[in-house]
């Protein structure tokens, strides 16, 4: 903070600090009124809410788990499948399952594409795929 000199001269400079001092003290008042109203301003509404009987959801079954591997060979579940009948092996499921899929690193595109397409066709749209974290 600057304070004028008390040195006996005619010439006086002007002081071209702002004093920050009333600024501080203004915000704490203001910040001690803040938390002091904001527990009062909860405006609760009482609500006497209609009972209802509803059945709990259908829990998500089992997902299916599709790995492809690098040679091209499909397994659903651990079994070995075609990738030509793979859409009609996976209709078997309902439209809500979950589809996990794994696909080796060294697998061609072509392959997990048509592996999508037969799950799409077969109306499975969940479709997720599993990776691995990488090395720290």
């Amino acid at each position: 903070m600057a304070f004028g000199s008390f040195e006996k001269g005619e010439e006086i400079e002007a002081n071209a600090e702002i004093n920050m001092v009333p600024f501080i003290d203004v915000m704490l008042v203001l910040l001690i009124i803040f938390m002091i109203t904001a527990p009062l301003m909860s405006h609760a509404v009482k609500v006497d809410l209609p009972k209802a009987s509803a059945k709990p959801l259908a829990a998500a079954g089992k997902p299916v788990d599709i790995a492809v591997l690098a040679n091209g060979d499909v397994l659903v579940n651990g079994e070995a499948a075609v990738l030509d009948s793979l859409e009609s092996r996976l209709q078997q499921f309902s439209a809500d399952t979950e589809v996990h899929l794994r696909a080796d690193h060294g697998t061609p595109y072509e392959t997990v594409a048509k592996v999508l397409a037969a799950a799409s066709d077969a109306g499975l749209a969940k479709i997720g795929f599993i990776t691995d974290l990488p090395e720290r």
